[in-house]
């Protein structure tokens, strides 16, 4: 059974980081991309960064070069450095991975707090 667990997610200042980890479990699976998304009260889940099997790296407007998209092979987690963060980053961020023969996996999702 595939699991993904978010930890990192806390209460920081405005201009503070943080480092969201998803752990995958349950198997070695070949994966087609990683992402991360989040969703803010009251707004729709939206899609903050993905990471490609072969490493491409995309991200949304507003997190474009303070956000970082990376994975670990080694621990097999999936990582989000978070740089320079603001209020409007406060939302529950949520990891997901598109596996190549099992389809797409969501997390439980991990909350990131940005104070003014």
């Amino acid at each position: 059974q595939v699991q993904l667990v978010e930890s990192g997610g806390d209460l920081v200042q405005t201009g503070g980081s943080l480092r969201l980890t998803c752990a995958v479990s349950g198997g070695i699976f070949a994966i087609n991309n990683m992402q991360w998304h989040r969703q803010a009260p009251g707004k729709q889940r939206e899609l903050v960064a993905t990471r490609t099997s072969a490493g491409g790296t995309t991200y949304a407007t507003a997190v474009k070069g303070r956000f970082t998209i990376s994975r670990d092979n080694a621990k097999n987690t999936v990582d989000l450095q978070m740089n320079s963060l603001r209020p409007e980053d406060t939302a529950v961020y949520y990891c997901y991975v598109n596996f190549q023969r099992l389809g797409g996996y969501w997390g439980r999702g991990t909350q990131v707090t940005v104070s003014s």
